[in-house]
């Protein structure tokens, strides 16, 4: 295994409990938008765990106990459809980041956000990190069991609407996908404020 994570960073700061927030899903056609929150322990160590989007599926799965089982704490939180379309995606992802943090057991005294945008949170101060999940490892921890959360959601409705073909996609406008909704038209998991409709 090599040590792919040597680059990422423990911790921001030295001087306060630090929770990592990620999100995936933002780009999807279908499903929900799901966020994660991770507190490190301060000796946790796994050299595999990176930017959710540079692992393969099997490497993230594998992954999923080890950090569910070695962090301090953790918190996993989905927002559906119907909430995108009402607020918009990016509040929704910044929402469901905070729904994700209510949910942690340990209250953190910094949040370390993915991204160039977030909204105060209960007056915790924040920092946003560009590329974060490949920078900083609570974040890239985020990002893996917030993905992993999503994926297995998408192949549970995968079941019931397999012409889409969620199963690889995911939810994401592939030409499978694209072709499945000028045939089908779209479901009630499919987000009605996004483009779905396709020449």
């Amino acid at each position: 295994m090599s040590d792919i994570n040597t680059q990422l960073l423990h911790r921001w700061s030295d001087a306060y409990i630090e929770a990592g927030c990620d999100e995936v899903g933002r780009g999807c056609l279908s499903g929900p938008v799901v966020a994660a929150a991770v507190i490190l322990d301060d000796n946790f160590k796994q050299n595999l765990v990176n930017d959710s989007k540079k692992l393969t599926f099997k490497t993230r799965m594998e992954l999923d106990n080890y950090i569910k089982d070695n962090v301090k704490n953790y918190a996993i939180a989905e927002l559906p459809p119907s909430f995108i379309d009402e607020h918009n995606i990016l509040n929704a992802s910044i929402h469901a980041m905070h729904c994700a943090l209510d949910k942690l057991t340990i209250t953190p005294e910094l949040i370390l956000v993915d991204g160039n945008k977030f909204h105060p949170y209960n007056f915790i101060p924040h920092q946003c990190i560009i590329k974060g999940d490949s920078k900083v490892l609570s974040i890239a921890a985020a990002s893996i069991l917030a993905k992993n959360y999503r994926d297995r959601l998408m192949i549970e409705l995968h079941e019931q609407h397999p012409e889409y073909g969620w199963d690889t996609n995911f939810g994401y406008a592939t030409k499978k996908h694209q072709e499945a909704l000028i045939k089908h038209g779209p479901t009630k998991h499919h987000r009605q404020s996004f483009r779905l409709k396709y020449d």
